[in-house]
């Protein structure tokens, strides 16, 4: 497909080393890595990822997916992921653009385009695809645009939302179109993973996050596992572990100073989960990362 080549030299012409870069696009970032990468432990913001160059796996609780130029994916929600670079090298590095979604923008979209959501259930947030030539070109053209930055102000929101209406053409994205409705089982699950985002170091009670959701705890319970892939404790272990990774990395606190305050009350607990999660207790595997870069 000739447009991802023309996406690749784009992305190239704009990104000269590895790392991931924001660009005066709002919502618009760059990736580029010269190497296969190690599992890497983030959380996906709701977003639209297309790879120009290489290959990525994706794995949410205990599914994998994997994609590269020939399909792209989105996230409707916030998702705690382990993503990994299966193809990349110095000659052929991997390039990928990531579009941050605004879900008032795909409501508007869904209202004025007439589409119609299926009353069942909206299913996984996460989604691959494959590519098609009308959303190909649209992609390019927003990326376009950072060679004429006077045109951004003007033209990036209506670029952004023929990107939009572009997927939501695709019948495996009425998950997203539940997700951008107010009052909707999706939006009303949506609400309550940004809520956990933010208070994930405090204890978890189901019952509370069902009545913010307006369902039964059974109710609540199911729809949430088939939105992410997991159970609200599971993904609340998952930010957690995240989170204390992230700690103990960057501000060189003790393994306990980390588990309490992501929220563990027993440091022996935190370390057994640590251990599983990333194949070493907390201390080693820090070592092990700091030596790697």
């Amino acid at each position: 497909m000739e447009g991802i080549k023309e996406l690749a030299e784009l992305i190239e012409r704009n990104v000269k080393m590895d790392g991931t870069y924001e660009t005066s696009i709002p919502g618009l970032q760059f990736i580029r890595t010269s190497q296969i990468s190690e599992p890497v432990y983030s959380v996906y913001e709701p977003s639209l990822c297309v790879v120009a160059q290489g290959s990525k796996l994706v794995i949410l609780g205990k599914e994998s997916y994997q994609y590269d130029s020939a399909s792209y994916l989105t996230a409707s929600v916030h998702l705690p992921i382990t993503g990994q670079i299966l193809k990349a090298s110095p000659e052929e590095p991997y390039l990928c653009i990531n579009l941050q979604l605004d879900m008032n923008q795909i409501f508007e979209v869904v209202q004025s385009s007439n589409q119609e959501i299926s009353s069942e259930s909206p299913g996984r947030a996460l989604v691959v695809s494959l590519i098609n030539d009308s959303l190909l070109e649209a992609v390019i053209r927003l990326v376009k645009l950072l060679e004429t930055p006077q045109d951004i102000p003007v033209l990036a929101t209506s670029i952004k939302r023929e990107i939009i209406y572009r997927v939501l053409q695709n019948d495996q994205y009425d998950t997203l179109k539940h997700f951008a409705l107010v009052g909707s089982q999706a939006q009303r699950i949506a609400k309550v993973i940004g809520m956990l985002n933010h208070k994930f170091m405090e204890p978890l009670k189901v019952d509370e996050l069902a009545r913010e959701a307006k369902m039964s705890s059974s109710s609540f319970y199911n729809h949430f596992k088939e939105v992410t892939g997991m159970s609200p404790i599971q993904y609340q272990k998952q930010l957690r572990l995240q989170e204390a990774r992230r700690l103990l990395l960057t501000e060189n606190l003790e393994a306990a100073e980390a588990a309490f305050q992501v929220g563990y009350e027993s440091p022996s607990h935190f370390s057994r989960e640590y251990s599983r999660k990333f194949g070493l207790p907390p201390m080693k595997d820090i070592q092990r990362l700091r030596e790697m870069f």
